[in-house]
C-alpha cells in the first residue's frame, strides 16, 4: 500500500470541484448567492457559448478589501461564520469557503472587486487552476464585485465532454438565474446570453411588482391562474403563489419553494404538496407553485447536503403539517366565487353563500327565496333530485326564485302536467348582487349546463360538478364523526416487517390507532394486522400497512388510510352522480349552480378535471366578429 501523505492543494480542490461544481449553471449559480450575501442591490450575469466560454457576475455589494483579496480563492476561507453556533443559525447563503477555491481550480478565474466609494481603489486577483498564492494587483472598479470564469474544465478535458450543447447548458443556466431571481426581488437583475439581454428585471416589492416578475420568468398564464396564500402559526410563515389544479404542467419545472430565502428541493416539503393536491389534480399533472417558507435559522439546518439543496428541520413534522393544512386550505377555496379571476366579481363574496338573512336584498332585486319545497310541487321535484345526498346535507337550500315563477309554483298542477320554472334573468340594477355562476338557460345534450351570469356565459360539465358535490359532503360526514369506524379482522394477518418498520409501530402506536388500524408486534421482524377501517375491509392489509409505516416513518405522518377511504368515497360519488342524458329542470340546474357555489374544491371533480369554464361577452364577440 502507498503511505499516506497529503493531497496537493491543487487536487484536493479539484476533488471539491466534482462535488460543488458540476455544470456552468452550479458556477452561476454560487457567484449569484456570493453577490447576495454582499448585499448587492444590482446584479448582472453574462454568459458566452452556454457558460463553458464565459460566466461574469457583477454586482455592486459591499465588495472586498485589499487586506482580505488574497484569501478569497483559498478554501474554508470565508466571512460568513466563526464558529459552530454560526453554522448551526447560519442566514447566509454561502458559508463554507469551498466555492471560489474549487471554481478556480477547473477554470480561468479573475475576480476585482472594490470595498469603497473611490472606483480607482479596486484590486484584482487571478487563479488559472493552479495551486499558487494568489497575486493582487490594482484595478480600478466600482464599488463591488466582479468574478470572470473563462475556459470551464480547460484543465480537466474528461469533465468538459460530459458538458452537453450550447442550448442545454443555458438552459440549465437561465433556470439558475431564475431561481436566484424569484428569491430576491428587491434586487435588480440582469442576465444576458452571448451579448444579447434575455432577462431585465427591475427590483420591486410590491404584490403587482413581485407578479410580474413571476409573470417575466414564468409566463402570464402562472399568475393568472394562480392564488396568493399568506399564513403565519408557530414560528412558521409561508407565503407566495400556488397554482390552481387546472393550470398543472406534465413536469416539475415551475415548482419553487425556498426556505430562509434559499431554493430548497427537499422530500418532505413534496411529500406535503402531493398530499396537499391529492384529490384536486388530473393523473399524471404535477402542481405549480412560488412558496417561500420562513422561520427561525436555528431550527433548520442547511449544511446537509454538497450544493445546499436540501435541508434538514428540526421539527419535520410540524412544518410538513403546517405545509399540507395551509396549502389544503388553500386549495379548498377553489369554486366558483365572486373573488375567482374567471368567475363573477361581485363586492359581496357572501351573495354565494346566501343565507335566510339575504332575502331581504334578493326580493329588492326582484328575486325572493323559494318557499318549502313540501309546499309546492316543482319543489319537490328539486328535493327528489337532490335526494341523494341531502342525506348527507340536510340543511340544503332551495332555488331562488322570481316573484313570478314563485306565484307559478303555487298554481296547483294538473294531472300529469309537468311544469318547467321559467329561466332566472340577471339583475340589472345590481348586477355585482348576481350569484357567481348566474343562473341556467338549458342543456346541451343532456352532457352540459349552460347558464348566464355577468360577465357572459358558463359551461357546466353537470356529472363532474355533481360528483364533487356529493364527494365533499361524504367527506364532511366521515369527518363529523370525530373517526372512523372499524372492522376486526375475522384472521388476523402476518406481515414480516423490517426491524426499522417494527420500530415505527411501537412508537407511533398513538398515531396509528387513530388511523382504525391495530397493529401488534409478534416478533423481532412480525407484525399482525388485528383491525382496518371499516370502509377498508376489502383493501390489501399488506400494501396498506407498509405505505403507512413508510410515510410514518420519513415524514411523521401518514395520508395512506385517510387517501384509501377517499378512493373509495370517490368511486361511490362518481356512480351515486347524475349521468349523462338525464334531463334536468331549470330549478334541478340552478340548484347545482348554488351547491357548486358553496362545495369546496368544485372548480374540479374527483380526478382532477374542470368542471365548468367561463366564456366572457368579449370572447364570444370575437367570435361573430361584432364591433370589428
Amino acid at each position: 500500500m502507498p503511505r499516506i501523505h497529503v493531497l496537493d492543494p491543487r487536487l484536493a480542490n479539484q476533488i471539491a470541484a466534482g462535488e460543488v461544481v458540476e455544470r456552468p449553471a452550479s458556477v452561476t449559480k454560487e457567484l449569484i448567492e456570493n453577490a447576495i450575501d454582499a448585499g448587492s442591490q444590482r446584479i448582472e450575469v453574462d454568459i458566452e457559448a452556454g457558460g463553458a466560454r464565459l460566466i461574469k457576475v457583477r454586482d455592486d455589494g459591499v465588495g472586498i478589501s485589499e487586506q482580505d483579496l488574497p484569501l478569497a480563492l483559498a478554501r474554508h476561507a470565508t466571512s460568513k461564520i466563526d464558529s459552530l453556533e454560526d453554522l448551526e443559525g447560519v442566514s447566509s447563503l454561502g458559508f463554507r469557503g469551498e466555492a471560489l477555491a474549487s471554481i478556480s481550480s477547473v477554470s480561468r478565474l479573475e475576480l476585482v472587486s472594490n470595498a469603497l466609494d473611490d472606483p480607482r481603489q479596486g484590486w484584482r486577483v487571478v487563479a488559472e487552476g493552479r495551486g499558487m498564492e494568489a497575486r493582487v494587483t490594482p484595478a480600478p472598479h466600482p464599488r463591488g464585485t466582479s468574478v470572470s470564469v473563462r475556459d470551464l474544465f480547460f484543465n480537466t478535458p474528461a469533465r468538459r465532454k460530459f458538458l452537453r450543447t450550447e442550448k442545454t447548458e443555458f438552459a440549465h443556466v437561465e433556470e439558475a438565474f431564475r431561481r436566484q431571481a424569484l428569491s430576491r426581488y428587491d434586487i435588480a437583475w440582469t442576465l444576458r446570453h452571448n451579448q444579447k439581454v434575455v432577462h431585465q428585471l427591475p427590483p420591486g416589492q410590491t404584490p403587482s411588482a413581485s407578479e410580474r416578475r413571476i409573470a417575466s420568468l414564468l409566463g402570464k398564464n402562472f399568475i393568472e391562474h394562480a392564488r396568493y396564500i399568506e399564513r403565519e402559526a408557530g414560528g412558521l410563515r409561508l407565503s407566495g403563489w400556488v397554482g390552481l389544479p387546472t393550470h398543472s404542467r406534465s413536469q416539475a419545472d415551475q415548482q419553487y419553494f425556498f426556505v430562509n430565502g434559499r431554493v430548497v428541493r427537499d422530500r418532505l416539503v413534496a411529500h406535503a404538496v402531493r398530499q396537499a393536491y391529492r384529490d384536486v389534480l388530473f393523473n399524471g399533472r404535477r402542481p405549480v407553485f412560488v412558496l417561500y417558507l420562513t422561520l427561525d435559522p436555528d431550527v433548520v439546518d442547511v449544511n446537509v447536503h454538497p450544493t445546499k439543496h436540501e435541508v434538514r428541520f428540526r421539527d419535520g413534522r410540524m412544518v410538513h403539517d403546517f405545509l399540507y393544512s395551509s396549502l389544503h386550505h388553500c386549495l379548498a377555496d377553489a369554486r366558483p366565487s365572486t373573488e375567482d379571476s374567471h368567475a363573477a366579481s361581485a363586492s359581496d363574496p357572501a351573495v354565494a353563500e346566501t343565507a335566510p338573512d339575504d332575502s331581504a336584498r334578493w326580493q329588492q332585486q326582484g328575486m325572493a327565496l323559494s318557499p318549502p319545497a313540501d309546499r309546492h310541487p316543482g319543489g319537490e321535484r328539486v328535493r327528489r333530485f337532490m335526494q341523494g345526498y341531502q342525506a348527507l346535507h340536510p340543511n340544503h337550500e332551495e332555488t331562488l326564485l322570481t316573484p313570478q315563477a314563485a306565484a307559478q309554483e303555487s298554481t296547483p298542477l294538473e294531472d300529469g302536467e309537468v311544469r318547467e320554472a321559467p329561466p332566472l334573468s340577471m339583475p340589472h340594477n345590481d348586477p355585482t348582487s348576481a350569484p357567481p355562476l348566474g343562473f341556467a338557460l338549458g342543456q346541451l345534450h343532456g352532457i352540459y349546463i349552460l347558464a348566464q351570469n355577468i360577465h357572459g356565459l358558463v359551461l357546466v360539465d353537470m356529472h363532474a360538478a355533481h360528483e364533487r358535490i356529493v364527494y365533499e359532503r361524504m367527506k364532511n360526514q366521515l369527518a363529523a364523526a370525530q373517526g372512523v369506524d372499524t372492522q376486526p379482522l375475522l384472521v388476523p394477518v402476518s406481515l414480516a416487517a423490517s426491524r426499522a418498520e417494527v420500530a415505527t409501530v411501537e412508537s407511533e402506536r398513538e398515531a396509528i390507532a387513530k388511523l382504525g388500524v391495530e397493529l401488534d408486534v409478534a416478533g423481532p421482524e412480525t407484525l399482525l394486522v388485528r383491525q382496518l377501517p371499516a370502509l377498508l375491509a376489502q383493501a390489501d392489509p399488506e400494501a396498506l400497512v407498509r405505505e403507512m409505516l413508510e410515510e410514518l416513518a420519513r415524514f411523521g405522518r401518514s395520508h395512506q388510510v385517510e387517501a384509501r377511504i377517499h378512493e373509495l368515497l370517490s368511486t361511490m360519488a362518481c356512480h351515486g352522480s347524475v349521468r349523462a342524458n338525464r334531463r334536468l329542470t331549470v330549478d334541478e340546474m340552478n340548484a347545482l349552480l348554488r351547491d357548486m357555489e358553496r362545495t369546496e374544491r368544485s372548480d374540479q371533480c374527483n380526478h382532477g378535471r374542470p368542471t365548468w369554464t367561463q366564456m366572457d361577452l368579449k370572447a364570444l364577440d370575437r367570435l361573430f366578429m361584432r364591433g370589428q
